[in-house]
């Protein structure tokens, strides 16, 4: 089984796995237009985590974990079924981990996907202009942390596997800007 994580699983599993391998699926792309009301929110001020939206001639890098180990794989997947319960699809996808490759290095990768239906996916906030989307993440906090934390992982995360994701950079910048106007002593992360 191979698990793909796009969002925070880049770099924390939680889970035991055989292999790690950094790559990219063809589509989608990266978008912070999930809600978050038990990791990095509340149900009253909910935070933004991540989530994949189809776009032709796009790619999403991140990170494909391989579990071998039967008994590794259900703990994996129960853990992942409480983790990432807030999204509501599954897709089995092709991960490729070269530019101009043409065959999948892995097929079948499983990526928790946040959907934009309403009925289905209640947590799902959608798009909003980019300084609305930074106050709400600076704003918001939950049992895992301040939201802004994980979007500076995540940016950390992906300039560590050599992705420069436009949408999280320019993200990572407006945040620190309205930090800095609200608390122009805090050092930037």
């Amino acid at each position: 089984m191979w698990v793909f994580g796009y969002g925070s699983l880049i770099w924390k599993a939680g889970f035991n796995y055989d292999d790690r391998l950094v790559g990219f699926i063809k589509g989608y792309r990266r978008v912070f237009y999930q809600g978050s009301t038990d990791h990095r929110g509340t149900p009253e001020y909910p935070g933004r985590t991540v989530t994949l939206e189809p776009a032709d001639g796009e790619v999403c890098w991140g990170v494909a974990y391989k579990i071998s180990n039967k008994e590794d794989e259900e703990t994996a997947i129960n853990y992942l079924e409480v983790r990432e319960k807030q999204y509501d699809q599954k897709a089995y996808l092709d991960l490729f981990t070269e530019a101009a490759a043409t065959t999948p290095a892995v097929s079948g990768v499983m990526v928790y996907i946040g959907s934009p239906d309403k009925k289905h996916n209640q947590n799902y906030l959608g798009p909003a202009p980019l300084e609305e989307i930074a106050k709400q993440i600076v704003h918001a906090e939950g049992p895992s942390g301040p939201n802004r934390d994980y979007l500076f992982q995540l940016e950390k995360a992906l300039l560590q596997i050599g992705c420069k994701d436009k949408h999280i950079m320019d993200l990572g910048s407006e945040v620190r800007r309205v930090l800095s106007e609200r608390e122009p002593d805090l050092v930037m992360l």
